[in-house]
């Protein structure tokens, strides 16, 4: 078995989309960073990458069996044994996860370029090892999990927002006020104030969703704005983004 030694990784928790698992130029300053002692590389073919990737789902058991005890922290000068955790590759990117004792990835990681490169490397030549998947399991994306087609080239601030004002229209969706998809729905497209008036619920609910979960722009951030206004949970994580900008603005003036 290959293995890998003083890995950064900066954890994510209780990711299933790997658009969540930030890479190096995103990482910030306030995030977790540690360092991995030792820990086993897996060299996979594509559909278990991007399972791994991808899932919060039991990974193989003979995958498992084989990395069983052997990553190593150092927390404080001791070394602490891992239950299960590797660095995953398919050959064109790479993960790592540590399931935190359970059998799915909880925690999932990207690398610092230098070590990425240095995992292609390693596995430069070689054979990815097979490992037996469950070809029923699907992945389903919806509106609190979207397709990734949905994140791409946005920012790590975007795709948070994002994921926010998808929350929020999702609570909108299961309301006791359904009427008032129309008025957001005028607020994301006022040119269509006459038409929208006209709209069924469902309809009003189609055309919003399908128009906010396409992209970014400052219109997406103007809805997201106020949907969340006045309600403390989404306006902590609203007011939490915006606030990182301004601290990273300052630092830069």
């Amino acid at each position: 078995m290959l293995y890998m030694h003083d890995l950064w990784v900066n954890w994510f928790e209780g990711e299933e989309n790997g658009y969540n698992v930030c890479r190096f130029h995103e990482w910030r300053k306030e995030d977790g960073i540690e360092l991995i002692d030792q820990i086993p590389l897996l060299f996979v073919n594509d559909e278990l990458f991007h399972f791994i990737e991808n899932d919060l789902q039991d990974l193989p058991p003979a995958l498992l069996q084989d990395i069983h005890g052997k990553t190593y922290m150092k927390k404080n000068q001791e070394r602490q044994t891992v239950e299960y955790a590797a660095v995953v590759t398919n050959g064109k990117d790479v993960v790592v996860f540590d399931t935190i004792g359970y059998t799915l990835p909880v925690k999932k990681s990207r690398l610092i370029p230098r070590q990425e490169r240095l995992v292609f490397e390693m596995v430069q030549g070689k054979t990815p090892e097979s490992y037996y998947m469950d070809k029923n399991i699907l992945k389903e994306h919806h509106i609190l999990s979207l397709d990734p087609r949905k994140m791409a080239g946005l920012t790590r601030r975007e795709r948070q927002l994002k994921q926010l004002l998808m929350m929020a229209l999702d609570q909108l969706k299961n309301s006791d006020h359904p009427e008032e998809v129309r008025y957001w729905l005028t607020e994301w497209d006022p040119g269509q104030y006459a038409s929208i008036k006209q709209f069924s619920v469902q309809e009003a609910w189609d055309r919003l969703y399908k128009g906010t979960c396409s992209g970014w722009s400052m219109v997406h951030e103007e809805l997201c704005k106020k949907m969340v206004k006045g309600q403390p949970f989404f306006e902590t994580i609203w007011q939490g983004e915006n606030e990182r900008v301004s601290q990273h603005m300052n630092s830069r003036n």
